[in-house]
């Protein structure tokens, strides 16, 4: 509507750059190299694009793109060209998200996603800059709740309760291996008896057992190398796994993806998954605080266990390498987390015991 940028838009018309501006931006567009069509794709086509160029990703990372892809149609940002995606576009759409009672790792981890969307629109000429090249915590607060481990007293209450109660004592053993190893619950249901050597004391890792509603039981690898590990066991674990081995329910074999004998199994013989646990962990705390009122348990889950146990060794100062090797960390850096969280522990018990 417009040959310049200071004449007037016409009334009734929406205001657009002016026929100079978009001469100028071709111009531009040219020199930089810019694909013209390519820029015109939309968000959604070109994070389409990024997962076909790694196609072959475990079924974890597909659901995860499928549940992205699905709120890039949803939302209006998905619709919208490449080139006309601004950073405040982009901040714009982790506030939906928000709004939408997304949490804050989930809407870092999608925009993680989308940021490397754009960078390969970058190298393709589509684009000039990346607009989620942003840090998240700049525009919401990060309200993740610290990952809390058990204190010693805890630990020792939740085994002795578990120990003496007549509902919960069958799961004792599950437990306490879960203390012991630092296991992923996903790699404790996987675990078959084929996966404790008891000669060399201790228990290979190299999958992990999943569900889901579309596809039931199946088998992944880890989603790292590092994962793929041997655990030591200790005296009290191995006698823990001996009676798991020696009270499993006589069933029909229940083979998944090549694998069977499985250890953790319910009644019918059928291998737990992680949702069973969880639940079990509610139940299990809430009966205990019942009759703990004075001193009750934190919220508790499997994964409470692993950071209790990995807590514990970096407070006894373990070597860095060798735990990180036990919990199957793919990053140095994950583990060292854990001794700056110990050493604060350690300190507070320390001035404490000085002081008194």
């Amino acid at each position: 509507w417009r040959l310049t940028p200071t004449d007037p838009t016409p009334k009734g018309k929406r205001e657009k750059s002016s026929l100079r501006e978009l001469e100028q931006q071709i111009r531009r567009d040219i020199e930089d190299g810019i694909d013209s069509t390519g820029k015109k794709m939309t968000l959604c086509q070109l994070y389409a694009k990024q997962n076909a160029q790694r196609a072959n990703v475990k079924k974890s990372t597909q659901k995860q793109r499928e549940q992205l892809m699905r709120l890039l149609k949803e939302d209006k940002l998905g619709a919208r060209s490449i080139d006309t995606i601004k950073p405040s576009d982009a901040k714009e759409w982790a506030l939906r998200m928000k709004d939408k009672g997304f949490s804050y790792n989930t809407i870092n981890n999608h925009k993680r996603s989308l940021k490397a969307s754009f960078y390969i629109a970058i190298q393709d000429d589509y684009v000039r800059k990346n607009p989620f090249d942003f840090k998240l915590s700049e525009v919401l607060e990060n309200d993740t709740k610290e990952k809390v481990a058990l204190t010693e007293e805890q630990e020792q209450a939740l085994l002795s309760f578990i120990k003496t109660d007549n509902v919960y004592h069958k799961y004792y053993d599950d437990v306490l291996i879960l203390l012991k190893t630092g296991l992923r619950i996903s790699e404790l249901c996987g675990l078959t008896i084929m996966d404790v050597d008891f000669i060399h004391e201790v228990v290979v890792i190299d999958h992990q057992l999943l569900k889901s509603k579309e596809q039931g039981y199946y088998i992944e690898t880890p989603k790292t190398k590092s994962g793929i590990r041997q655990v030591p066991l200790s005296r009290e674990t191995i006698q823990a796994f001996q009676r798991v081995m020696k009270k499993r329910p006589k069933a029909e074999p229940f083979v998944i993806d090549g694998r069977g004998n499985f250890l953790f199994v319910n009644h019918k013989g059928k291998p737990k998954v992680a949702i069973d646990y969880n639940m079990l962990f509610v139940r299990m705390v809430k009966k205990y605080n019942k009759h703990h009122k004075d001193n009750p348990l934190p919220h508790i889950t499997p994964h409470t266990l692993r950071h209790t146990f990995c807590t514990r060794l970096a407070s006894k100062n373990m070597n860095p390498k060798d735990l990180q090797y036990i919990m199957g960390h793919s990053n140095i850096s994950i583990t060292m987390n854990w001794y700056a969280h110990a050493s604060i522990d350690t300190a507070k018990s320390e001035v404490q015991r000085l002081i008194a």
